[in-house]
């Protein structure tokens, strides 16, 4: 994200215009071109958010599926109107490279299996939208780089945020300057996880709330400056030793300084159900999102000098944020253009998350 203003305003002013005019009138208008999906695992995110949003799209479909479970994938395949010979495992994954109704993958798999299965997608001639974390370490989100580079196949990662319209709108007061300076700015997102999560496996998560929900706060403290961090610090802690932590941290706190100054303080955790959301100090004014990364029913608030208060809800109702995701895949493959959440995009966040981790003695 190591753009000008003036390059980051514009491309802030295409996701804009993509989240809210298009998008709105893609569900509306049939533009006869669509983007076949394969869903390569049946999960939560997969099947309650994002297949539901691809259903409501003009610009994309779901045309094959990927799962260990086919009596599952058989259910799902008659919802969705998926060809029965369009269902995969993960042993004859690598055949969608034959098949023509597949022109790209959604990867909602645990952490660790991102690299692997982004790779063979690359190499079986098919695009990749991947879900964050990229992955759980840097070696594999620079792979997964190279793989879909080789392969002259579109990578991007999942940051639904950086396509929604209230944080698009915050981003938008920050660029026009009307909070002034900013000087600080303050994230936090957790929840108080279940016993038995694949997430609590460090091998498959990569490690605790800030690889699942942690990332939020970072990737937002980086495209509300729209600077990349000189320097970072935190610190993790376990309290509740109830066999959740034996593998990942519970809590985590960091910081973050960037070039301008501009010094940001996060927050995640596993232990306490905390709502998402983000204040930014300006000179002139304020603003605070809450809920900031929730899937529907985003809410700004904004205090600026000389200027009428903002409250505003954004009637957005879940599934629309991944209609939204998916159209702007879709068109970035039809119009051969670089996501603006490009493979780069997770890189940058797993170098700092490294870096943080690092800092607290984790790494």
């Amino acid at each position: 994200m190591n753009f000008t203003r003036r390059e980051f305003a514009h491309l802030v002013g295409a996701g804009i215009a993509l989240a809210s005019e298009e998008s709105a009138h893609a569900l509306q208008q049939d533009t006869g071109r669509r983007l076949n999906y394969g869903i390569v695992g049946l999960g939560r995110i997969s099947m309650g958010q994002f297949m539901p949003g691809v259903k409501i799209s003009n610009r994309a479909k779901i045309t094959a599926l990927v799962s260990g479970h086919r009596d599952k994938a058989l259910k799902v395949a008659a919802q969705y109107g998926v060809a029965e010979k369009n269902i995969y495992n993960y042993e004859n994954y690598d055949s969608i490279a034959d098949n023509k109704d597949i022109d790209a993958v959604y990867i909602a798999l645990p952490n660790n299996m991102h690299a692997e299965y982004t790779i063979r997608a690359a190499k079986a001639g098919k695009h990749v939208l991947c879900e964050k974390p990229m992955a759980t370490g840097v070696g594999d989100c620079q792979a997964m780089i190279d793989a879909c580079e080789r392969a002259n196949k579109k990578l991007m990662i999942a940051y639904r945020c950086q396509y929604e319209p209230t944080n698009l709108r915050a981003i938008e007061m920050i660029r026009d300057g009307k909070l002034g300076t900013v000087e600080l700015i303050e994230s936090t997102f957790g929840f108080n996880i279940k016993k038995g999560e694949w997430r609590l496996n460090k091998k498959m998560a990569g490690g605790g709330p800030l690889m699942d929900v942690g990332i939020y706060c970072l990737n937002a403290c980086r495209y509300l400056t729209g600077e990349e961090p000189v320097a970072v610090s935190g610190y993790s802690s376990v309290i509740d030793h109830d066999g959740r932590f034996d593998q990942v941290d519970e809590n985590l706190v960091w910081t973050l300084k960037f070039p301008s100054g501009i010094l940001a303080s996060c927050s995640t955790t596993y232990g306490a159900n905390s709502n998402g959301w983000y204040r930014v100090h300006g000179s002139k004014g304020n603003l605070h999102v809450e809920p900031a990364f929730n899937y529907d029913g985003l809410r700004i608030r904004a205090e600026v000098e000389g200027q009428p208060p903002i409250d505003q809800t954004t009637n957005d109702p879940s599934p629309h944020q991944f209609q939204r995701e998916a159209d702007y895949f879709a068109q970035c493959v039809f119009d051969d253009k670089q996501p603006k959440t490009s493979g780069e995009e997770g890189l940058r966040d797993m170098k700092l998350i490294t870096a943080i981790y690092k800092s607290c003695g984790k790494a």
